[in-house]
């Protein structure tokens, strides 16, 4: 039986591409490629010559069935996308299940990826990141997972396609508000460009809509738990303690739960229910 290999090809710079990715390219019996006449531009760079099929979005039913026989067969098959590291926002998942269902090995050749070299190089918080990749096309999803994007205190990141740019950048505006983002464009490329800045301030400094976009968006400062404190501690304090007792707690614990919300002792609670 043979092996899957992702091997991850350069996102721009025909240079960044691993020692081991091309000897794996020049190993296998044949590469699944997302677009074959991209990556013939690539394999000829590097005077590989091998045979390809194409596997993409529209047809990863069919052809992983075919790829999954193929490797039964006893041959290597290498998958590469359009660009980057396979899987992560392209085809891919589909058969790496599979592969995973049938007992095949399936090997990752690790390299560029744009998520993360935009993310390198944003300035923004590393620690902890999302990944949302494209956002939906359908309106009413799309807001719905920008008010998601908008409450999660991660560094946030999206992939976004240059014609839609504008119009993405300005719903982020209208839904999230005006926090600082990075738009990276062309990465690796002769026209890399890195814009960072208030959504407001790129919106006005973005001109050029060419070649596929990563959106890094500032994690929100405040977390959900933080928010649902401070609208508890807005109310009065019957209502505060109504708000719990409709959990089923018990008045001790409610009492507890009040001065944790409002960081006073436990004490001065019971005084002020004393007083009233």
């Amino acid at each position: 039986m043979g092996k899957l290999y992702l091997v991850a090809t350069p996102i721009g710079n025909l240079k960044d591409i691993s020692y081991r990715a091309i000897e794996v390219l020049n190993s296998v019996d044949l590469i699944a490629a997302e677009d074959t006449r991209r990556t013939l531009k690539l394999l000829n760079h590097y005077e590989i010559n091998k045979p390809l099929i194409s596997y993409y979005r529209h047809n990863e039913d069919v052809k992983s069935k075919i790829l999954i026989d193929k490797i039964k067969e006893g041959m290597n098959i290498a998958l590469v996308s359009d660009a980057g590291t396979p899987v992560i926002s392209d085809p891919g998942e589909e058969v790496v299940r599979d592969c995973i269902k049938e007992g095949i090995e399936v090997v990752p050749i690790p390299g560029a990826c744009a998520l993360i070299t935009a993310l390198i190089s944003s300035g923004l918080n590393t620690k902890e990141f999302s990944f949302y990749g494209f956002l939906s096309v359908n309106k009413k999803y799309k807001r719905e997972k920008l008010e998601e994007i908008g409450k999660d205190t991660k560094t946030c990141i999206i992939y976004e396609a240059p014609h839609k740019m504008i119009q993405t950048l300005k719903d982020i505006l209208d839904v999230i508000g005006d926090r600082n983002i990075v738009v990276a464009r062309e990465l690796t490329k002769v026209h890399e460009e890195v814009l960072r800045g208030k959504v407001s301030e790129i919106i006005e400094k973005y001109t050029n809509p060419i070649g596929e976009h990563v959106i890094l968006i500032e994690g929100n400062s405040i977390s959900e738990k933080e928010e649902e404190i401070n609208e508890l501690n807005k109310l009065s304090l019957e209502d505060h303690y109504s708000y719990y007792e409709k959990q089923g707690m018990s008045k001790n614990d409610i009492i507890k739960r009040i001065a944790k919300d409002k960081n006073v002792s436990k004490n001065d609670i019971y005084q002020q229910f004393l007083q009233k």
